[in-house]
């Protein structure tokens, strides 16, 4: 295998090259969820979806002529519920088609109720080196009501395994959830940095459309915290975690130094992402454009699709350059470290407004250090807003 060092060509600006594989299965769908994720209770041909993931990235590699992806990150759906040899395989055939450099992170999210020992185990061997444990809370009456399937001693039980067995562990929690106070998630929270290794994902809470909690939503039956009541757990969840030693440098994640999750920076920094999988979404240069890529969200459509052509694209866009600027603009300012003025410049064709940039910088709602802004600590709940009005 190659190791980074070996590859010489990558461009300044260029975020880096990743591959994101989708694996849509799950035992059952949680109420809050709108990934593509489907319920098979007769059973899943591993065997067959793990030859086609190879072939659809063999296909892909060869559209987007890159090598050495610095990550690979199997989400879901549940990832956690492929046998190991399925991981084995598709790994393999990431370093046949791209050559998979011995030092990528290569991650993987599991979820406590699927998770046991040997296969822990197994997924290392393959070559798993990091795990993101979705928790979503330590209270059993959460668990409960967010559909879950495992309850808060399983959840420590899986995080305490995984950190025996995984250089790198991250967990996720989710917070501003019905009738929940600043002083409940606050004690959940401290028990979770208590124990929850270098890094965390902390997401609020949001009602999706086609899920059930929108439905219960819409009919009155689920009540979530108000706006005020979301921003002040918000500011906590900042508060506790940097008192903690974890610097918040996305929206949703905190890590300790060095800790940073490879594949997501690699999103938000405008990187390059092959997305393999039924209902994956990829960016990629082909033929010298940047282009959207998505796949059949139904897992039998997207296997008979690669059988039959090598790929299961059900969408191909090329993106403009306003289009490729808007989406460097709204995730670059997602990321604490902030935005490039030079790199979007030369994404975009042309130079942020500065008479924009100075006057949301004067009222405080950006941070400006030579050619870098950001979104200061104080303004990060309007993070849309500002995004908006760069780009109008």
């Amino acid at each position: 295998m190659e190791t980074l060092e070996d590859d010489v060509t990558t461009r300044a600006d260029d975020g880096g090259f990743g591959v994101y594989v989708h694996w849509p299965f799950c035992q059952s769908k949680c109420p809050y969820c709108d990934f593509n994720s489907h319920v098979r209770h007769g059973g899943v041909d591993q065997q067959r979806y793990a030859r086609a993931l190879a072939r659809e990235l063999a296909t892909m590699a060869s559209w987007s002529g890159e090598k050495n992806p610095t990550s690979v990150f199997f989400g879901g759906g549940t990832p956690s519920l492929m046998e190991p040899a399925t991981v084995a395989t598709v790994l393999e055939a990431i370093d046949d088609a791209l050559g998979l450099p011995s030092d990528a992170e290569i991650t993987l999210e599991a979820n406590p109720s699927s998770v046991e020992q040997s296969r822990f185990e197994g997924f290392r061997a393959a070559g798993v080196n990091r795990v993101s444990l979705g928790v979503q809370s330590l209270h059993d009456d959460a668990l409960v009501a967010l559909g879950r399937r495992h309850d808060a001693a399983t959840a420590r039980a899986a995080l305490a395994l995984a950190q025996g067995i995984f250089p790198r562990v991250s967990a996720d929690l989710i917070y501003a959830r019905p009738g929940q106070t600043t002083a409940d998630w606050a004690d959940e929270l401290s028990e979770m940095l208590e124990i929850c290794g270098n890094h965390l994902s902390l997401y609020q809470l949001t009602i999706e459309e086609g899920t059930r909690f929108f439905d219960l939503h819409e009919a009155g039956k689920l009540v979530v915290p108000e706006d005020d009541a979301a921003a002040d757990l918000y500011e906590l969840t900042h508060a506790l975690t940097s008192a903690a030693g974890f610097a918040r440098y996305e929206v949703s994640n905190h890590a300790r130094d060095d800790e940073e999750a490879r594949h997501n920076l690699l999103y938000w920094r405008g990187g390059r992402y092959i997305g393999a999988g039924a209902g994956a979404h990829g960016r990629l240069d082909i033929e010298g454009t940047r282009t959207a890529t998505a796949t059949h969200r139904r897992p039998e459509d997207w296997l008979t699709a690669v059988e039959a052509n090598g790929h299961g694209l059900a969408e191909r866009e090329p993106l403009d350059t306003a289009a490729t600027a808007d989406e460097f603009l709204l995730m670059g300012l997602r990321l604490s470290e902030g935005l490039d003025l030079d790199a979007y410049a030369r994404r975009a064709g042309a130079p942020l407004d500065e008479r924009r940039v100075d006057a949301l910088a004067s009222e405080g709602f950006l941070s400006r250090s030579g050619r870098r802004i950001r979104i200061p600590d104080a303004a990060r709940l309007l993070t849309n807003a500002i995004v908006r009005e760069l780009a109008s």
